[in-house]
């Protein structure tokens, strides 16, 4: 039986604008239809970026959660269920509750050409208004300037993650048009959190913040973070905190952690240190280093690790391989599926010296994959076909004692593989 909700996607599916245009327009007007409840949203933290994006909104949520806060949160893609987009004061939005916005909203709307983002982030803002709740926690879809999360009021602090290449179809094809689109949710008078970034990415950032009038919080100038004996070192204007490990694996995870941190800081939202210890302890975010247990994991001998990672551009690609090299101590399997249109041989290119093996797969059921056969010639040949995740799982060598696998290249694959690992598929 068809779910009532992917009915309503389906149909809006169909309301997609024939031509492209980049303005805010038609999700204005949709927004004022429904008594503007983007103007009666709880205190805003703004979240841009290439990777990162979300681990920094968990971050946040995670700390406002431990401060004892009420938090909206609005993500995108989501992995297996709609629900996982939109969080109503620290509750996935429930089947009923999300099936009744998203009629009320395609009913305003009249069949008027709108895309599914706009609409999403429409009953997002809809929710958000009528749950009350003490932080909402935005997630950038797309860029940012143009972005459907930027029509909002002036949230209390913006926050931009690592920047690299991706969606230049849309963005555009350099990493300074790409970081001035991102730039387009400073806000005059309202602090900025940066973390590490590009020269070049840094110097258009900054030259924004200084036209638009924002304070700029920024990695190794207002703040810094790095690894302790204990876990993680934060420290600002305010002083020095010494914090857990974070709850999201991968010493990349220290960057996003600190602009979360940096972004909280910056405002006057009560959050005592004790709050930021146990956030960033107990920050959760599937696909983002997840270590898997279950049926998948069950394909592999018990010594061996199953993770996964939902990294799929050439920025995340950098990432994980430094992550792999830190799991020097024993032989790592990649398994990779990607989606179309994303620059699969520079995702590669770093992780190909650290691969014992590399297999090249996709899912019947993954939006948008890419072919098996592009993900090997964009490998130069050293993928191996798959074809599909079990497949490759169980054809993996097993001669050279304990291993690692880790599965990326996808968020949508990721999806499909939380619902493999699941039992489901």
């Amino acid at each position: 039986m068809a779910n009532p909700i992917d009915n309503v996607m389906d149909r809006l599916m169909g309301l997609h604008p024939r031509l492209i245009d980049l303005s805010l327009d038609r999700l204005m007007v949709l927004l004022g239809k429904l008594g503007s409840p983007e103007q009666h949203l709880p205190p805003i933290v703004h979240v841009a970026g290439t990777n990162g994006k979300g681990s920094t909104c968990a971050f946040v949520r995670a700390i406002g959660e431990a401060a004892g806060m009420r938090v909206h949160v609005y993500t995108s893609p989501h992995l297996v269920r709609f629900n996982e987009r939109i969080r109503l004061a620290g509750a996935l939005v429930s089947d009923d509750v999300l099936l009744s916005a998203l009629e009320e909203v395609e009913r305003v709307n009249a069949q008027a050409p709108i895309t599914v983002f706009e609409v999403t982030t429409a009953v997002a803002f809809l929710l958000f208004a009528r749950v009350p709740a003490d932080l909402c926690v935005l997630e950038v879809g797309l860029g940012g300037r143009f972005d459907a999360t930027n029509v909002t009021p002036p949230p209390v602090a913006t926050a931009i993650t690592s920047i690299s290449m991706d969606h230049r179809e849309l963005l555009g094809d350099s990493l300074p048009v790409i970081a001035f689109e991102k730039a387009g949710i400073m806000k005059p008078g309202v602090p900025v959190a940066i973390g590490t970034q590009p020269a070049d990415v840094l110097a258009v950032l900054m030259a924004r913040a200084a036209e638009v009038g924002a304070p700029v919080m920024l990695r190794e100038r207002e703040w810094e973070v790095a690894a302790s004996v204990t876990g993680m070192r934060y420290g600002d204007r305010r002083g020095t905190l010494t914090l857990p490990p974070p709850g999201l694996p991968g010493a990349f995870q220290m960057d996003n952690a600190g602009i979360a941190i940096a972004a909280l800081r910056a405002t006057s939202l009560p959050i005592p240190v004790e709050a930021i210890a146990a956030g960033i302890a107990g920050a959760e975010w599937p696909a983002r280093m997840q270590h898997l247990h279950g049926r998948l994991a069950g394909l592999l001998p018990a010594d061996w690790e199953l993770w996964l990672d939902g990294g799929h551009n050439p920025g995340a690609g950098v990432v994980l391989a430094e992550h792999l090299r830190g799991w020097a101590d024993r032989p790592v399997h990649l398994v990779v599926g990607m989606k179309q249109a994303k620059d699969s041989a520079e995702f590669l290119r770093p992780l190909l010296p650290l691969a014992s093996t590399l297999w090249a797969v996709r899912e019947a059921e993954q939006y948008s994959a890419l072919p098996v056969e592009a993900i090997v010639a964009a490998s130069g040949g050293v993928a191996r076909p798959g074809p599909t995740v079990v497949e490759a799982l169980r054809a993996i060598p097993r001669d050279a004692g304990p291993a690692r696998v880790l599965i990326c290249g996808s968020l949508y694959l990721a999806g499909e593989i939380l619902k493999l690992d699941a039992g489901g598929g």
